[in-house]
């Protein structure tokens, strides 16, 4: 196979088209100053932005998923349709990766408690730099969601882009040695002392399967006034959709979309 060298002045004017592509993407969501700082990024280290309407600046990994998870959260907004919600107290951000989710509630509804569960290691780490900043507001676990109490595993086997925003867990066998426990909505509602959730958001590359299909899920699903959640068909825990939405199918919620994400809010927060 014969290898084109591509000529220097277009290999300069391509990255410096990719530069002003990325400034021109992301002034409208963090600023023009940010932007330009973004665009000049080596992507050799780590990078500090603070979107607009954001309290603190976010740290942004090199090498990682990050700048894509930032950019669905700040700049597509994905989550700015949950506005709507007044009296937000507790949330619980399942799945919480390296905290913009987290932030982003934070900031948007300054009266309510976060609780984030993330079970990488890496993701964890910089999931507690970026709630460092809030205090109490902010509570980061190094658990996995799942249905009951058990001993889960990183599962090696990569799915999907094999990125940071796509590691999973799986159950431990019978005598092997987990890399960290599980938890259930069920508990951290009653550990909060609240007797609702006001939002949870639930991003667990496909462990949602294994939520939403044990029964004791309506026990709290009678206590959530609204669920952000990605739902994944195309793991290995089975087909997430239709057990999500057998499991919420009498709960009354107004099911709706915001990019890849399923809203479900009560009625009576919407005004219908």
């Amino acid at each position: 196979m014969v290898k084109l060298k591509i000529p220097a002045f277009l290999d300069r004017r391509f990255k410096i088209r990719h530069k002003y592509h990325t400034f021109r993407q992301f002034a409208p969501a963090i600023g023009k100053r940010a932007a330009f700082g973004l665009a000049f990024w080596d992507r050799k280290d780590e990078l500090t932005l603070q979107p607009r309407g954001i309290d603190k600046p976010l740290i942004i990994r090199p090498n990682s998923s990050d700048i894509d998870v930032f950019w669905q959260i700040f700049g597509l907004k994905e989550y700015g349709c949950l506005g709507i919600l007044a009296g937000v107290d507790l949330i619980i951000d399942a799945g919480a990766n390296v905290g913009y989710s987290s932030v982003y509630f934070l900031s948007r509804f300054p009266g309510c408690r976060v609780i984030a569960v993330e079970p990488d290691g890496d993701n964890f780490a910089s999931l507690q730099k970026n709630l460092a900043p809030y205090g109490d507001r902010a509570q980061a676990l190094k658990r996995g969601i799942w249905s009951k109490s058990a001993e889960l595993a990183i599962e090696p086997a990569l799915y999907r882009d094999g990125r940071d925003w796509t590691r999973q867990v799986r159950e431990c066998e019978d005598g092997e040695t987990g890399d960290i426990r599980a938890v259930t909505v069920a508990e951290l509602l009653r550990q909060s002392g609240r007797n609702k959730l006001s939002l949870l958001k639930i991003d667990i590359e496909g462990a949602e399967a294994v939520v939403f299909a044990d029964p004791s899920c309506q026990q709290w699903l009678t206590k959530t006034e609204a669920i952000a959640i990605e739902l994944h068909d195309d793991s290995g825990f089975g087909p997430a959709s239709d057990l999500f939405h057998a499991a919420i199918q009498d709960q009354g919620y107004q099911i709706s979309h915001s990019g890849e994400l399923t809203i479900c809010l009560r009625p009576d927060l919407t005004g219908g």
